[in-house]
């Protein structure tokens, strides 16, 4: 059964390693007859979350803020996979990325007991380190959203030792595992 699977692309670099997991992923991912919405956030210009708690009275303009994240809230709320793709900044996901998860909040506005729309979720990441914990605390962050917002993982992919821009592409078995990531949706 063809999925909707939203990518949101946390990377800087257009030709960066993120994007060539994302490639991969996304051939994989149509291969299999899905279809793949992509939005590179660092081209976009997206507010921090205020905290304001004044969403969820429009359900075509969840946030209060009018920016494109109003590009990116259909193609959430339809999607059935949320693909959450990012360099790894200090342990974590890039504060592009960050941005636009904290602003998915104003969805859940929409809902008088702020339950969010039902996910299957992933992730995407590479890095400069490839210890043995290099992942773990991302892990962790990605398990704990997942698991708090009621949504399933159907995994993730972190590809280490990729610090130079365009390096994965001299490593294709990382590249293969987000191509049959993107296969077995």
């Amino acid at each position: 059964m063809s999925k909707k699977i939203l990518i949101l692309n946390g990377s800087p670099r257009p030709n960066g390693n993120t994007a060539a997991l994302i490639a991969a992923f996304t051939e994989g991912a149509q291969s299999a007859g899905h279809t793949v919405t992509r939005f590179d956030l660092s081209r976009m210009k997206i507010g921090g979350c205020l905290g304001c708690c004044g969403g969820g009275k429009n359900p075509d303009l969840p946030c209060v803020q009018k920016d494109d994240m109003t590009l990116i809230y259909p193609a959430y709320r339809e999607a059935d996979i949320v693909i959450f793709a990012s360099p790894m900044y200090y342990w974590g996901f890039s504060g592009q990325l960050k941005c636009a998860i904290d602003r998915l909040f104003a969805v859940a506005e929409l809902d008088p007991n702020y339950r969010n729309p039902i996910k299957t979720a992933g992730f995407l990441m590479a890095a400069e380190d490839n210890l043995p914990n290099t992942f773990e605390p991302i892990r962790f962050y990605f398990n704990s959203m997942v698991q708090n917002l009621g949504w399933t993982s159907c995994g993730c992919v972190c590809a280490g030792g990729n610090l130079e821009a365009g390096v994965i592409l001299k490593k294709p078995e990382q590249l293969a595992e987000a191509r049959a990531l993107g296969e077995s949706l």
